[in-house]
């Protein structure tokens, strides 16, 4: 897989390993090389989505906004931006490669070349689609750049339900946009699951991606990037027999399916769910 398409499954920016579990080294070498991925840090590897944003914010002045900002971050998303998204105090006078939104940004929601990091979660949770947003909130969460009660105590009588949805929804336990998609797809076909539900059998205990524990159903997000090895095969066929000789019900989506084909989720979960439960 090219380098930058294993990036951009991986949410936009991911450690060497992770990179490396989709792609080889000559792939990724030859993409830095052609600054078409980003060496952020050591052992950690990017698109170079906030950079070029950041270029268009200096032109007109501005501030990173919703993807884009969320890229400044270090945040994983479900999809890049597709173009840099900006704030803008006024239209500029020539034309510029991006997204940009005119208005004054209040200082407290600005952070150096970017919205805050609360602001950007509210500003995605506002514009974009709830599994993008999702994905966002649970990434910033899962950085530990916010926790949950900074996004419950923004919440206000005159919060939209759309911004609202994702803030009380939103968790630090989903280890990647593919699981924050796969559980928004869920929630919004009105399916309640729960992420790393913790259940112990046979003296092990097991943390399904997501479970509907009442109906005793495990629901996984399986991404090569986690489960290429060997190793990784063996423990996940383990954890599985064991959940299923437990009475639970596995399900496995890829992420294609996730990403491509959600109507195929929602109906696959909605048969399991409509088994009858082992006693």
């Amino acid at each position: 897989m090219d380098a930058v398409a294993a990036l951009t499954r991986l949410g936009g920016i991911a450690s060497a390993a992770d990179v490396l579990a989709l792609t080889s080294r000559k792939r990724l070498r030859r993409a830095v090389e052609a600054r078409r991925v980003v060496h952020v840090s050591r052992g950690r590897y990017a698109l170079p989505t906030a950079d070029e944003a950041r270029e268009v914010a200096l032109l007109v002045g501005g501030h990173l906004r919703l993807l884009s900002a969320a890229a400044h971050w270090g945040w994983e998303t479900k999809w890049p931006a597709r173009y840099p998204q900006v704030y803008a105090v006024q239209k500029p006078n020539r034309p510029v490669d991006g997204e940009l939104v005119c208005g004054v940004l209040p200082r407290a929601d600005r952070d150096g070349w970017a919205t805050s990091r609360l602001r950007t979660v509210l500003d995605c949770a506002g514009e974009l689609p709830f599994d993008e947003a999702l994905a966002v909130a649970d990434s910033a969460l899962r950085h530990e750049d916010l926790i949950h009660e900074d996004l419950l105590a923004a919440l206000r009588p005159d919060t939209p339900a759309r911004v609202r949805r994702v803030l009380e929804h939103a968790s630090p336990l989903a280890a990647n946009p593919f699981e924050s998609v796969l559980r928004a797809i869920l929630v919004e076909a009105g399916i309640d699951v729960v992420p790393q539900w913790a259940t112990t059998l046979g003296g092990v205990t097991y943390h399904p991606d997501l479970a509907e524990p009442f109906r005793a159903l495990a629901i996984e997000a399986n991404s090569w990037a986690f489960h290429a090895g060997r190793r990784e095969h063996d423990t996940d066929c383990e954890r599985y027999n064991a959940l299923v000789v437990g009475g639970w019900t596995v399900l496995r989506f890829t992420w294609e399916q996730v990403m491509f084909a959600p109507h195929l989720v929602v109906d696959t979960v909605r048969a399991a769910m409509a088994l009858p439960v082992a006693a």
